[in-house]
């Protein structure tokens, strides 16, 4: 995926995002490789999308990093940078994968489901 777009938006209008995909789909029509995650409560969007959360997801933007790399880098406890890499990958914004540490056994390394991620919020 190239983009991810993370919204505040009324039900109204994802149903009407929607509907206007199937008919593309129907049409046989191409998607551009995004994704849209939308909030109907801009104060659940920032809940999820902390200031820490925020700083993690712009540590593995550009590479991806192991959960000690980023407990160095972030200054934060091992057990909440692990907690919030759940939460995000429950929301579909980070992606961790297991891979071989040569000598050191196996470590987790993090990175985001894209290279972009536009965050909108609306109020009102």
């Amino acid at each position: 995926m190239t983009k991810m777009i993370i919204r505040t938006d009324k039900v109204e209008s994802f149903f009407t995002r929607a509907r206007k995909a199937a008919q593309k789909a129907d049409r046989g029509e191409s998607f551009k490789a995004m994704a849209t995650l939308s909030f109907e409560d801009p104060q659940e969007m920032f809940m999820v999308l902390s200031e820490a959360r925020r700083s993690l997801m712009l540590e593995v933007m550009d590479e991806p990093k192991s959960i000690t790399q980023l407990t160095v880098k972030l200054h934060r406890e091992r057990s909440a940078i692990t907690k919030d890499i759940g939460l995000l990958e429950k929301v579909g914004l980070l992606i961790s994968q297991k891979r071989v540490n040569p000598g050191h056994g196996i470590e987790k390394v993090v990175r985001t489901v894209a290279p972009k991620i536009e965050m909108i919020a609306t109020l009102g």
